[in-house]
């Protein structure tokens, strides 16, 4: 029977990317999928890679910042495998702040030229906003290259099959029992999404954001990508124009509300009125990875031979490099490059108990 030394629960960007992560460092690697790899919340996302201050928790902002800056080395590796263009965008986000947000950051944050030269075509009605140097990256076309990427280092992949439980030998794990057959392993991460938790007992649950997608023809009424309490929008190189998002706690239910996903429009339109002319051609939903605290777990768990990575939230897409490349480390038992208690396993444990 064929054996791996890790057996990645979940096919999303972040499975593939500690998929290639792991294989860098010489172990032979599974991916299990339960569904077909990088179509839940991997490719449901907008893209944005929003690393810095405004609305990044506190305890995340040290990883996240590493991750962003490792984005283009990532995504250029990414490429080279896979012959996949990932449209890794660094036009920078005009930022429309809440009440709040401006009077806790506005000193922090300015504007390179005002913003009618900027974006002419946007409607900002006189309100303050901040340029943000961040990237947005294509998420369906990243883990279309992750997958690739995968593939073409000869790393397993095992999908439309549900890991159910874990094997047990000698107080640790051994390998995952799925719907269909065993993969024996010597560990175990667990990058399941919003189904982690079922098979690790963690507080991680589904929360639902519909979006949609409208098509610039021209491809030039928007460069910037836009974010404002009310909505945003995220150009692409071809076109492209993602709108979003809702926050639900809404279960595992993918549908979507004509009704939400009209607001949104609506809601870029006031923004971008040139949409108007546009249609909608795609929408749809997906389910974020949230936590109590609404911050990753990361780390090992028990029993021993178990580790997580997964309860990502809205940051899945940002978090994929340095995700990988700690995890392999804790997996491969070197000390990580960052310290990682804020994101234990273990903080949730002590609150069962209490």
């Amino acid at each position: 029977m064929k054996t791996w030394d890790v057996v990645v629960v979940g096919g999303g960007i972040i499975g593939l990317s500690l998929s290639r992560a792991l294989h860098q460092h010489g172990l032979r690697v599974l991916v299990v999928e339960r569904s077909e790899p990088g179509r839940e919340a991997s490719s449901a996302a907008a893209g944005m890679l929003a690393d810095g201050m405004l609305e990044t928790p506190t305890q995340l902002q040290g990883i996240a910042s590493a991750s962003a800056r490792m984005y283009p080395e990532f995504v250029q590796e990414l490429q080279d495998e896979s012959g996949v263009n990932v449209d890794l965008r660094s036009q920078g986000t005009l930022f429309f702040p809440s009440e709040k947000e401006l009077s806790e950051h506005a000193p922090q944050f300015s504007l390179p030229q005002p913003i009618h030269d900027l974006e002419p075509e946007l409607v900002a009605e006189n309100r303050p906003a901040f340029f943000l140097n961040e990237r947005s990256v294509d998420p369906q076309a990243l883990v279309t290259a992750a997958l690739k990427a995968a593939k073409h280092r000869g790393i397993d992949i095992s999908s439309g099959t549900t890991v159910t439980e874990l094997l047990m030998a000698q107080g640790r794990v051994a390998g995952v029992k799925t719907d269909k057959t065993t993969y024996p392993a010597g560990a175990v991460v667990n990058c399941a999404g919003a189904w982690a938790g079922q098979l690790s007992p963690f507080p991680i649950r589904p929360v639902k954001g519909q979006m949609l997608c409208v098509i610039d023809e021209t491809r030039k009424l928007l460069r910037h990508v836009i974010r404002s309490p009310e909505v945003y929008l995220v150009p692409r190189s071809d076109g492209r124009l993602v709108i979003g998002a809702t926050l639900e706690e809404a279960g595992f239910d993918k549908r979507t509300n004509p009704d939400t996903i009209r607001r949104l429009q609506q809601a870029a339109i006031r923004m971008l009125p040139k949409l108007k002319n546009t249609s909608i051609h795609d929408a749809w939903a997906g389910l974020r990875p949230g936590t109590p605290d609404n911050l990753p777990i990361l780390g090992a768990a028990t029993p021993p031979g178990l580790f997580l990575a997964a309860g990502h939230y809205r940051d899945g897409i940002l978090l994929a490099p340095i995700t990988a490349h700690l995890m392999a480390q804790l997996v491969t038992g070197q000390p990580a490059d960052y310290n990682l208690s804020a994101f234990s396993p273990a903080r949730f444990v002590v609150l069962r108990r209490a």
